[in-house]
């Protein structure tokens, strides 16, 4: 459902994201891990087209992300770091809004809101401002106009950063109902979400896909099974690290 091939990005001679390419297909969750300043945003801009690429592909669900962007995006639901939203419209206003400019009209339009409200477990501040909000439902409220159109991939960066541990459990429980029948991207450099909701993970450093394999195959690189350990030696020594695929 999800193909990059060889994505790389400069800005002037510095070389953010250096020849990604990983595939993720439907019911899985992808964890992308990495340290702050690897490339990990980078590569979810690109791949969401926010940032056109300096050379390589991204492909979702068959239509290219450069050459077929409007079909692409159809495809996909996008929940950015630090999530941004209308803070002066109330949550169902505010869905509503993401509705129409979906296309959605009447009772469509009204239907898709009702059942991402829903599903975001949003029905007690409907009616509330987005600005009165604890961060863990103006998250949520991010989380469901990223899904109201029900894409097949969806691509979230840092989705629980910042939550406390309540939020960071609803959050993830959502992801969890939703992984059977999407392809779904957590970048994150937050390791506990790989044991939380993630069937796979790729580590990235210094621009450069450093490992790929399941949550176990990680932990097996360490002798007491310690993802932690694992993390730390493949992001702080890159260059000298082996490309592991899975």
């Amino acid at each position: 459902m999800l193909t990059i091939n060889d994505l790389k990005r400069s800005f002037g001679p510095i070389q953010a994201v250096r020849g990604v390419s990983f595939a993720v297909d439907k019911g899985e969750v992808l964890g992308f891990l990495g340290p702050n300043g690897a490339g990990k945003s980078t590569t979810m801009r690109m791949i969401t087209g926010f940032l056109p690429p300096t050379s390589g592909t991204a492909t979702i669900c068959g239509y290219s992300m450069q050459e077929q962007p409007v079909e692409a995006k159809r495809c996909l639901g996008y929940l950015p770091e630090n999530a941004p939203s209308y803070a002066g419209m109330c949550v169902a206003d505010f869905l509503l809004f993401i509705a129409a400019v979906r296309g959605y009209t009447g009772a469509e339009r009204r239907r898709r809101v009702d059942a991402v409200i829903d599903k975001s477990r949003l029905q007690s501040v409907r009616n509330r401002p987005i600005e009165t909000l604890s961060k863990g439902y103006r998250q949520r409220t991010c989380f469901a106009q990223a899904i109201l159109h029900d894409p097949a991939v969806l691509i979230m960066d840092e989705p629980t950063d910042g939550l406390d541990p309540n939020q960071k459990f609803v959050v993830r429980e959502m992801i969890r109902e939703m992984a059977a029948d999407k392809a779904i991207i957590i970048s994150t450099h937050i390791l506990e979400e790989v044991d939380a909701v993630c069937t796979r993970a790729v580590i990235i450093a210094d621009g450069r896909i450093v490992a790929n394999g399941t949550p176990a195959e990680l932990r097996a690189r360490d002798p007491q099974g310690r993802l932690e350990t694992v993390f730390r030696q493949l992001t702080m020594n890159p260059e000298s690290s082996e490309v592991a695929h899975g």
